[in-house]
């Protein structure tokens, strides 16, 4: 396991990227906070807002599912307590939640696209099928996670949004 881990980091380092490269960094940035759980709540809160009955249904479940998903990844990071890769930006993850695995980002994303498949609507399916997979690497790129945690969040956030899609 400690071979592994250790070769996780090591093709987690070889993708961050360096602080010469200001314009890709602030790309990889914007980027990776647009996985950002307060971004989605607030979009899906103004979608409830200014739409009509089926709307508000769309955004209220996606909304429900996003927080379930959070509550058991919020859950499952204390119970591993993976450390975030060192580094310096992204203070206010470092501060508010030190715990890298599985990322929470992934898990969305994945969520967010899977569900966004199945319950529409169909214009922005292209978008977050690009969306999905690059934002959590531009968490890795930033240095806040390891390889491993944004794989292991995909695949939490894929298992929970075909849960969800089942139930509902």
């Amino acid at each position: 396991m400690k071979r592994l881990l250790e070769l996780d980091r090591r093709w987690s380092a070889g993708l961050v990227l360096p602080e010469s490269m200001r314009v890709a960094r602030g790309v990889a940035a914007v980027l990776a906070h647009s996985g950002d759980s307060w971004f989605w709540g607030a979009g899906l809160a103004l979608v409830w807002l200014v739409s009509g009955p089926p709307w508000r249904d769309w955004a209220l479940r996606m909304f429900l599912a996003i927080g379930l998903t959070a509550v058991i990844v919020t859950g499952l990071k204390f119970l591993i307590r993976r450390r975030r890769p060192e580094g310096e930006w992204g203070s206010i993850y470092r501060k508010a939640d030190p715990h890298s695995f599985p990322s929470g980002h992934a898990a969305r994303a994945a969520l967010i696209a899977l569900l966004v498949v199945s319950w529409g609507p169909g214009w922005l399916v292209p978008w977050v099928a690009l969306w999905a997979p690059v934002m959590p690497l531009a968490r890795v790129a930033m240095g806040l996670h390891y390889l491993s945690d944004t794989v292991a969040g995909a695949v939490f956030g894929a298992a929970v949004a075909l849960v969800v899609i089942r139930l509902v």
